[in-house]
């Protein structure tokens, strides 16, 4: 197999070989791609992008392996899979820059910096991959103190369509850095990223939950709050999960205080707690690294189908009147929504290709089930989505099913998506890294 690539020093898997099955597939999203390529440095990176583009084949790139579009696989092509380059090196002890290989998972960043009293601003899942995250956004535990992922974001080392290997940051490749930080795959595979990390100390975490039937009421006064809470408060409210009750399931409100002073937390989070009626309180003092959790693999033959959109502070109570009511259907999808604001909206909507700055909420509904299940929930779901359609705006590339124009316009706005077209008619003409939210070169 070695001859496939000539000089490649990682691994190859093909069709015949030992591990493809476990190779060809994402975490949610089987393939049957024509070779697995795990590059063992950057020039093998070089090389298996050229192979790629000089045989025709399509080429997915693959990180963690949590896109939701199976992104990381497919049918026929080269997958170029980025897990031999995960290393986490402090690269800069006083001010705290970490330099991360492209493959690396957010568990083994966070592990890596625990020992350091550092942390960076991430998603909320060990095994999401830091290259699928960032480039799109990355919203998590942190999100309101320290904005994004991409947020923290100083430099990238990127190989391009040709097989080049450039650099770009705020002062070096000022476009490209730009256009990475929101553009997701579309520019060519992130082999190293450069984060300014942050001190972090214990954080309290855990759930406040609430009954069913004070959904409608307790969910718009927890918007409300979050908009003026301490931005050192990160919260998600969840509910309409079929594991847990379905229409019957409590409201759970997932809370992150990035502290562990007890006092202030107790007054970050005691609002929240006189919100309703308080069937279970789980906050406790958390390592940061142990907020993390691990991701779901659901078993075989059973689907995720996922669908966001952002909330503006003006639409927050028709939006949310809205998803409560739909949480209350028998077969409703499970719906999770997003505090944002703080250091997110603190930066300029036009900084970075990612473009929702200004949103109040992000909402999720995800349907789990096999094929017939996802079918015949179907129209409920179109439905429910017509009904929030003139109160919504947007979508976030990492929470999306699809991939189609309509979900490529809903991530980014005209403008961006201009400017976007323009950086990758410069690095990748021929559209070769066109297996994501595709930003078409022309």
């Amino acid at each position: 197999m070695s001859a496939v690539v000539e000089g490649f020093a990682g691994e190859i898997v093909g069709p015949e070989d030992e591990g493809y099955d476990a190779a060809s597939r994402t975490v949610l999203v089987g393939g049957t791609p024509a070779y697995v390529l795990r590059p063992a440095n950057v020039e093998d990176v070089r090389k298996a992008v050229r192979y790629a583009a000089d045989s025709g084949l399509p080429l997915a790139v693959r990180g963690g392996g949590h896109a939701f579009p199976g992104f990381g696989t497919n049918d026929g092509g080269v997958v170029i899979d980025l897990g031999l380059l995960a290393g986490v090196e402090l690269v800069d002890k006083e001010r705290h820059v970490v330099r991360i290989g492209g493959g690396a998972t957010w568990g083994q960043v966070a592990a890596a910096l625990a020992p350091h009293g550092l942390a960076i601003s991430s998603g909320d899942t060990k095994s999401v991959g830091v290259g699928g995250l960032t480039l799109s956004g990355g919203i998590g535990w942190k999100v309101r103190k320290y904005g994004l992922a991409l947020d923290s974001l100083v430099a990238v080392e990127l190989v391009t369509a040709a097989g080049d290997v450039v650099r770009a940051s705020a002062d070096e490749n000022p476009e490209l850095f730009w256009a990475v930080r929101g553009g997701g795959g579309n520019l060519g595979i992130v082999t190293a990223f450069d984060f300014a990390a942050h001190p972090t100390t214990d954080i309290f975490f855990g759930k406040v939950s609430f009954p069913a039937a004070e959904i409608a009421d307790v969910l718009p006064r927890w918007a409300e709050y979050l908009r003026t809470a301490p931005v050192e408060l990160t919260s998600i409210a969840s509910f309409a999960n079929p594991f847990l009750g379905g229409p019957d399931a409590p409201l759970e409100i997932q809370v992150a205080y990035d502290g562990d002073d007890a006092d202030l937390a107790a007054q970050a989070i005691d609002p929240i707690r006189a919100l309703g009626t308080v069937i279970a309180d789980e906050v406790a003092l958390t390592p940061y690294a142990e907020v993390l959790v691990d991701g779901m693999v659901p078993p075989p033959g059973i689907r995720l189908v996922t669908r966001n959109a952002f909330v503006d502070k003006d639409s927050v109570p028709d939006v949310l009147r809205i998803l409560a009511e739909a949480g209350r259907a028998q077969g409703a999808p499970v719906i999770a929504v997003r505090s944002l604001g703080g250091a997110v909206a603190q930066v300029a909507d036009d900084a970075t290709a990612y473009a929702h700055r200004q949103a109040d909420l992000m909402f999720i509904t995800t349907t789990i089930g096999p094929p017939p299940v996802i079918e015949a929930t179907r129209p409920a779901r179109q439905q429910l989505w017509d009904r929030l359609s003139p109160h919504v705006d947007g979508a976030y590339a990492n929470f999306l099913s699809d991939a189609g124009d309509a979900d490529v316009a809903a991530v980014y706005p005209a403008a961006t998506y201009e400017r976007l077209a323009a950086v990758k008619r410069e690095y990748d003409p021929e559209n070769v890294f066109a297996g994501n939210h595709n930003v078409r070169p022309s």
